[in-house]
């Protein structure tokens, strides 16, 4: 057979499959039943097969249909449908499962662990007391004190169920037939009056991280709410609820709000105050009295009236309650009224010990050394004080506030009873009690002395007060320092140079001793702060704190010892556990119990015949030192009696002049003495003990040497054991014009 194409006559190749010839016999063919001449065709057909490959695959060799109509392949339509929805099927299931997964992680991943509502454990006030443990700061994120459910009274439980769902103990957590009534109620008002969640729905709301109203977070109370009924009893539930519910007011819980709103515990609530909280959960902002006062006792009335109807009062009780006046509190700050300056010292203190959250919503109870009286008495004092002199100097209204501290200490504990760091804690939280680094001026001296007399000197040795002049060649700079009265006064005894804060002889003495020498008995001293390596270290031209130089002089007053502040006795936690404090620095003797005696004995010399004479009214043993830094920019007094020590700094935050003659004679020992007149009132004068080592001789005043007969000014002078004067005379310098000095490039 052949096919006739367009361009070339080409032989149709033979059938080469059985399903492509004719029908003949169901009887299977061989080839003795092929006819030659097709078995011979066929055979020179396939030595040609190579030629018919190299046909241009774009024209294909034509091939005639057969004759015979044959039956086309059947198409497994049914076998790929299926195969399709099989493979769409779990694509789809696959998604709806992710989804599901998905929407129930969003919707378990706010829902509080049963644990932690099982063990109960809220943000809690932390709370501060002082030393008679009257609250005097609370710390924390939400005020909430955690009352049991046998402390909570009756009566308040059933306002609340009144109030909020009075089927509460017969529903398994929704209650549609209080839903549906508020539906209609709503609707006939035309707005919300009433809402349909029960208590155990708002409970687990109160418990949801997400605070915004949407159907998501409703879902999230629906399936918690649920959970609550079916794992807690009515009674956890109800607890959980009081304990848990915002109040308004900055309140959480009920005990939170009795304080808040009436000052008082839930124990001491009358039924017109119960009434009153209960009608708060729906609206705390709406029905708060200091707002809407009319609206809360509305919600008052409302709650009475449903307690009445439940049958848990009386019409005479709910009449009665609604005409009782409610004595509502004002919003209390104790952390600003108090003593904000010591609890923000100490808050940032325990904040690196024990970490902010614990400190913060732990619930703790912080028992510090602070005497509240005290401490009002001091900001008083400051106040007082501070007044004064700006109506002494009349400073430019536009001036900014001259600004002073106090720290008061026990001697004994080393317990800090008042601190006051500023005028306004509001306007000006910098603790200048222990933050400002000012000049101290003459208070640094008594440490300088402290290490003359360990040198060898004492307090009846003569130094001649006259003109001191310092060259530094390399930077060509001559320094001539004087006294205050810028004068000269010869030949001067430590005890005199001390009290009358002679700044020449404390130059001279400083020379002698030692800059390095002084630094070392500074820093063992408690004085932390960088201290100058220089002369200029005699006038106090080195900055310290307040609380860096009460520190040094407790050495003084404690025979050696140096005494660190104590501000928390004890903390304990919610369960009234003592919660472990960093160990107290065990007491340090850093000079020797002569040198401490002789220093104080020097420093009563300062009250009694020195620049410290106004303290002399308190009638009783009292050493201090005052210090005035050049052009009067500081003034300080720290003065101690036996048991306590007592430390003023006068001055404004931007050194600069606090007037003329405000020296601390006259600026810092009013404030100092005002708060001491309180301090020691009704307390019995005790004398400076006496330790062993150190004697008494008779000397001249005015020579230093032992007295004779001939002495006129005689004086019972203290001695470290082995350094009193004999009978011989001191050899004295020179002393310079006083004239000379002063007109000689000064």
């Amino acid at each position: 057979m052949k096919t006739q194409d367009n361009n070339t006559d080409i032989k149709k190749p033979n059938l080469l499959f059985v399903s492509d010839l004719p029908v003949i016999s169901q009887k299977p063919l061989s080839l003795s039943d092929l006819p030659d001449d097709i078995i011979a065709e066929d055979a020179a057909q396939s030595m040609k097969f190579s030629e018919i490959e190299k046909i241009p695959k774009e024209v294909p060799p034509k091939v005639d249909e057969p004759v015979e109509d044959t039956p086309a392949p059947k198409k497994n339509w049914l076998r790929s449908l299926i195969k399709g929805l099989i493979l769409w099927g779990l694509i789809l299931s696959a998604i709806i499962i992710l989804g599901f997964a998905g929407f129930v992680y969003i919707l378990n991943r706010n829902i509080p662990e049963f644990t932690s509502l099982k063990n109960y454990h809220p943000k809690m006030t932390t709370q501060v007391y002082d030393t008679h443990k009257n609250i005097i700061a609370e710390f924390y994120q939400e005020r909430r004190f955690v009352k049991p459910l046998r402390l909570i009274p009756k009566r308040l439980i059933q306002a609340f169920i009144s109030a909020e769902d009075s089927r509460f103990f017969d529903h398994k957590g929704y209650d549609f037939r209080s839903i549906f009534r508020a539906f209609i109620k709503n609707l006939i008002a035309g707005r919300v009056v009433q809402g349909g969640s029960t208590i155990t729905q708002q409970t687990a709301r109160s418990f949801l991280i997400a605070r915004h109203k949407t159907y998501l977070r409703k879902i999230q109370e629906l399936i918690l709410a649920y959970q609550l009924e079916q794992k807690f009893s009515k009674n956890h539930i109800i607890y959980l609820y009081l304990n848990q519910i915002y109040l308004g007011y900055g309140a959480y819980g009920i005990e939170a709000a009795a304080q808040n709103y009436f000052g008082k515990s839930i124990n001491q609530l009358s039924l017109a105050e119960c009434a009153a909280l209960a009608g708060l959960p729906q609206a705390p902002g709406k029905y708060s009295p200091d707002k809407n006062y009319k609206a809360f006792k509305s919600r008052q009335k409302y709650v009475l009236k449903r307690m009445y109807n439940d049958g848990y009062i009386t019409d005479v009780m709910a009449r009665k309650a609604l005409a009782q006046p409610l004595n509502i509190q004002p919003r209390r700050n104790r952390f600003a009224e108090n003593a904000p300056y010591f609890t923000e010292y100490i808050r940032i203190n325990l904040e690196d010990q024990l970490g902010s959250e614990p400190l913060t919503n732990g619930g703790l109870n912080i028992y510090t050394t602070l005497d509240m009286r005290l401490q009002r008495h001091a900001q008083n004092a400051l106040e007082k004080g501070l007044s004064a002199i700006e109506k002494r100097q009349k400073y430019p209204k536009s001036s900014p506030p001259l600004q002073g501290a106090l720290i008061c200490m026990d001697i004994t504990t080393g317990h800090i009873k008042a601190m006051v760091g500023g005028r306004n804690f509001s306007e000006s939280p910098f603790n200048r009690s222990v933050q400002a680094i000012r000049q101290a001026g003459s208070a640094f001296k008594p440490i300088i002395y402290s290490a003359a007399l360990d040198y060898g000197f004492t307090p009846a040795s003569i130094i001649i007060d006259a003109p001191v002049v310092v060259e530094e060649k390399e930077r060509d700079f001559v320094w001539k320092p004087h006294n205050f009265e810028k004068t000269f006064y010869g030949p001067t005894t430590l005890r005199r140079a001390l009290a009358l804060s002679r700044n020449l002889v404390t130059i001279k003495l400083l020379q002698k001793v030692g800059i390095e020498t002084v630094i070392n008995y500074a820093k063992n001293m408690g004085i932390s702060s960088p201290i100058q390596n220089d002369l200029s270290i005699a006038l106090g031209s080195s900055g310290v704190s307040l609380i860096e130089l009460v520190k040094a002089y407790t050495v003084f007053a404690s025979s050696g010892y140096l005494i660190e502040p104590v501000c928390i006795t004890k903390i304990e936690n919610q369960a009234k556990q003592a919660i472990p404090l960093p160990p107290k620095p065990e007491k340090k003797q850093v000079i020797e119990a002569s040198t401490a005696y002789c220093i104080t004995h020097m420093l009563e010399g300062v009250v009694q015949h020195g620049t410290g004479q106004r303290v002399k009214s308190l009638k009783r043993p009292i050493a201090g030192k005052t210090g005035s830094t050049n052009n009067l920019y500081d003034a300080w007094f720290i003065g101690y009696t036996p048991r306590y020590i007592t430390g003023v700094w006068v001055g404004f935050d931007q050194p600069k002049s606090i007037g003329k003659k405000e020296t601390g004679a006259r600026a810092a020992i009013p404030i100092w003495l005002s708060f001491m007149e309180n301090m020691l009132s009704g307390k019995s004068a005790r004398k400076f003990s006496i330790p062993p080592g150190v004697v008494f001789s008779k000397i001249d005043a005015d020579t230093g040497c032992l007295a004779t007969p001939n002495t006129k000014n005689i004086f019972y002078e203290c001695f470290k054991e082995g350094t009193h004067p004999n009978p011989s005379q001191n050899n004295t310098e020179n002393q310079p014009s006083q004239d000379s000095f002063f007109k000689d490039n000064f």
